[in-house]
Formats: structure tokens, sequence, C-alpha cells
């Protein structure tokens, strides 16, 4: 065995290798695999992916300190020259100064409710939704876009990985893969996404690509950009085994398909996808992004590779929208079958038009929707979106395949939207509680202002000891709570979501509270 190198635990590890042939297609005619051995004994699976001409390669990040070793197997045996190569690394301690450097890679808790680092310390997601921004992007834009969004205490990136419906290159006009029923795939493409991702990373920012978007329209030029919807079942899955190969060493949360619709006679084949990507290998943690007020969580309970349950509210405004967010699956539908976290991937964004309104949704109406799915749930965390900054737009028309948006601002002046300012704001609220051990509870309310006008609802969450709760009112209405319903003598704090200024409650009261002023508000009793 060869000592090739010393790798940091959690970061890269990664095995250049060179097939004796150039193969016509590569990822096509052959499958690499390795097989990494922890010094505890525990054994690691991922793919390996070819990475141009004769260049193969393995990446991993070990997750425990001391000497490793790694096999490495061929599908092509006799002619690739890559089958039975054996080696070895040593992991040593930790180093560097980013969150993931100093914690550890993203994974579920002990009770699933929530994400974690390797190390145990908990993970609030605080996403953007930056779509096209990787492919569109400039080095030095991707750079701006990255510093302000680590200045505003944003911790995640969602990201498209591939030609879709508001992608058809990237900005030097290549594309991810060609071809339907034998896809080929261009190495160059994802080389430049390695860097974006890397930056991603050393900036704080885990990555949440999305591999196969799934959108089905009725424009078919439009489908045929869909990857998840066009590319048949075989290929599909050698795309997202592909960069599930390239990525899985870096910080990501996965996201399979995007934008679909996954349910009854659509489940078996994103079933089989799903097992056929993931259930051999070991990977962090998966979910499927859907379409518009869909719930993913009953049908999909039963795979086990199925880790977190994401969905969208969508961008309508109307009271069913609301409804189906406060009160319906998300808020009701967690607590069934298996204990996974639940994350609102795309609310409405801020400065998009609304569907039924017509109206741009505003700071408050923005805020309103990510308060709402921080605390109708299990408190695991939430996606922010500017419209601007998903479609990397110039500001001069609306996004590509999207023209009833509404013409957005230029992604550099929207990186500046009030909400997203204020995202620092809901990052210090949550990171002096526990907020892992939070959940809904409407119950402490003793009448609930958005039974008369869904835009009042007011969402309640609080720890099951009684020690600890959130309550957030979007329009300053007064509350009773239940007596009994929490500890007593709690103390009571306001905190105003826009500003970040906090203020005592009156010390005299204990079940009825009037907010400061109107808007919304955070009560926070502990």
């Amino acid at each position: 065995m060869t000592d090739l190198n010393t790798i940091p635990l959690w970061h890269r590890f990664e095995l250049t290798l060179t097939s004796t042939i150039v193969y016509d297609n590569p990822p096509q005619q052959a499958t690499l695999m390795a097989q990494l051995t922890s010094p505890s004994g525990v054994k690691k699976q991922v793919y390996g992916f070819w990475d141009g001409g004769a260049t193969w390669r393995v990446r991993s990040a070990p997750d425990e300190v001391g000497d490793w070793t790694y096999s490495i197997t061929c599908s092509d045996h006799a002619n690739s020259g890559l089958h039975d190569q054996q080696g070895g690394f040593v992991c040593a301690a930790p180093t560097g100064d980013t969150i993931f450097q100093q914690h550890g890679d993203i994974r579920l808790s002990a009770n699933q409710r929530y994400f974690v680092h390797a190390d145990g310390t908990p993970f609030l997601w605080m996403a953007d939704t930056a779509w096209a921004a990787p492919t569109r992007s400039t080095d030095e834009e991707w750079t701006l876009y990255l510093h302000e969004r680590k200045r505003q205490k944003f911790n995640a990136v969602q990201w498209m990985t591939t030609q879709t419906l508001c992608i058809e290159s990237d900005i030097n006009g290549r594309r991810a893969f060609e071809g339907t029923d034998r896809i080929t795939l261009d190495p160059a493409f994802f080389q430049r996404l390695d860097g974006k991702l890397e930056q991603m990373n050393e900036s704080g920012m885990l990555g949440l690509p999305v591999l196969l978007w799934a959108a089905m329209w009725a424009d078919a030029a439009i489908n045929a950009m869909s990857p998840g919807f066009a590319l048949p079942e075989d290929q599909a899955i050698l795309l997202a085994r592909y960069m599930v190969a390239r990525w899985g060493a870096h910080q990501v949360v996965w996201m399979l398909p995007g934008d679909g619709d996954y349910l009854g006679a659509g489940a078996p084949r994103w079933k089989r996808i799903g097992q056929a990507v993931f259930g051999a290998v070991d990977h962090a943690p998966v979910c499927l992004h859907p379409r518009g007020m869909i719930w993913t969580g009953e049908e999909f309970d039963d795979q086990e590779w199925f880790d977190y349950i994401g969905y969208q509210s969508g961008h309508g405004d109307d009271d069913a929208t609301i409804t189906w967010l406060v009160e319906g699956p998300p808020a009701t539908l967690w607590s069934h079958g298996k204990a996974r976290p639940v994350i609102n991937l795309e609310p409405p964004y801020e400065d998009h038009i609304a569907y039924q309104s017509g109206q741009r949704f505003s700071a408050l109406a923005t805020r309103k929707r990510l308060y709402w799915s921080l605390l109708i749930a299990p408190t695991a965390g939430v996606t922010y979106g500017g419209h601007g900054i998903w479609g990397w737009d110039d500001g001069t028309q609306p996004p590509m395949n999207h023209p009833n948006t509404g013409i957005p601002k230029r992604w550099q002046d929207a990186l500046l939207l009030p909400v997203a300012e204020q995202i620092a704001h809901l990052m210090t609220f949550f990171a002096v509680i526990e907020w892992w051990r939070l959940r809904p509870a409407p119950s402490i309310l003793l009448e609930q202002p958005g039974a008369v006008d869904k835009e009042h609802f007011v969402a309640a969450s609080a720890s099951v000891e009684g020690d600890l709760a959130v309550i957030y009112i979007p329009e300053g209405d007064r509350i009773r709570l239940q007596r009994g319903a929490l500890k007593a003598n709690l103390r009571g704090t306001w905190f105003n979501p826009a500003t970040g200024v906090r203020t005592a409650t009156a010390e005299n009261v204990s079940d009825q509270f009037d907010p400061p002023t109107a808007g919304d508000w955070l009560l926070l009793l502990s």
C-alpha cells in the first residue's frame, strides 16, 4: 500500500487514475467504483467518474482520523487498466476556518428532525435560490454574489446543474450533455462548476444542487431541456450518478429532481431512479424538489434514500395558497411516517409577480412566508428567493421562459432586496435560542387571528418542555395564550424581523401580548 498523502478530516481526498484506452463515450462504456475503509473498519462505497481523455477520478471526504485504505473496481475489467487498484492515505486532524472545516459535513440529527454537522453542531438551513447563477455568472460575478450572501448570513445555495428551462448553456456556450437516447457528457462544463462549488464551500455555503430538473410544460422545446423529464430512465441515472461522483466529496445536500410532479403514476420512475443513484453508495441527504403545493412525504416514505421532505409553497398569494402552507400538508403531515426534516424550498420570490393578484411580493409578504415556513413544522430551515437572482437577470426583460413573472431588477441590485438584507436578522434571532427543540404548538393560542383573514395567521412553536416558545405575528394583532400552556415566569422579548430591534415585553402580562407597533413581530418566550 502506498501512502499518497495526508488529508485533514472532512477535506476532500482525490485519486487520479489513467485508463489504458480512450473510450468513445466513457461513462456509457465503463463504471468505476471505489470502496474506502476507515481506520475503524467502516466501509464506504463511492462512484468514480471520467474527467476527459483517459483521466478518471475518485473523490471522497474522510470522516475519521487515521489510516484509510481503498480498492477500485471497473466494470470493464479487461481493457480499462483501472480495475483492482489499491492504496491508501492518512486522515489527520481538521484544519481550516470555514464552518465545514471546523464541524464537518451536513447530515441528519439523531432524531432526524433537523440538520447537523458531522460533529453534532446544529445547522439551520438558510438557503438562497440562485438557480442559473453558477452556469451564467463570470468568476468575478460569482465572487461578488458569494461575498454579499455571506455578509447577509446565508449558509446555502440552491442551483441548477445542467441545461434547463432557464439555462440553454453556460456562459462559454458549453452544455452539460448532448443527446437523449445515449447522452455524451462534456467534462469541461462540469470542471467549471467544480470551481463554483469550491468557492461556495470556501465561503461557508452549503451547495444544494438539483441533479435532474424535471419540469413539464406545454412547450415541447422547453420540456426537451428538462433532463429529469426528457431523458430515458437509464440516461437520467447515468447523468445523476456522474454528478454525485463528481461532487459527493464537496459540502452538498442533494435534490434529485426539480419542479416536477412525482405523485401517483409518476412516483415509480423516481423511486427507481433514486434507488439506482443513491442505493449502493454513501451519500449526503437527498430530497425531491416538487412543483408548487405538492407533498411527497407520504408517497416516498418507504424510500431509504429519501432523507428530507422538500416542498414548494409556490408563488401564489390567494387564501387557498396560504391555507395550503399554514394549515395544509406542511403543517399537518410532518408527523406522519418516518421522521424527516421539512424544508420549504421555494416560497414566493421577493419582487416576483404573484399569480392571483398580479402584484409583486413585498418585503412583508415575503417575510411572512419565511417565518410561517420555519414555525408550522419542526424548525429546520427555509429557502429565500429574490426575483432577478434566480434567473441571473440583467433587468431588461423577464427571466427566460417566464414572461408573466415581471421584469426583475438587475441581479446586482436584486442582491440587496429588503428581505435579503433582513436574513441577517433572522439568523441572529435563531442563533441565540435552541431552535432545534421547537415543535408546532398552535394549541397555546387562545384564538387564531388567521381564522378570519389568512394574512393574519399567527404561527406558534414551542419546546415540548414548555420553556421556550416562538410566535410569529404577521399583522400586529393582539394575541392571547392558553393559561398553563407554557412554564410560568418566562421572559418575553419582542423582535422586529425587519429591523432586528429587540424590545422587552411588559413585565405584568403573562397571557396577553400586544405587539409594539403594527406590522410583523416575533415574540420570544424563554
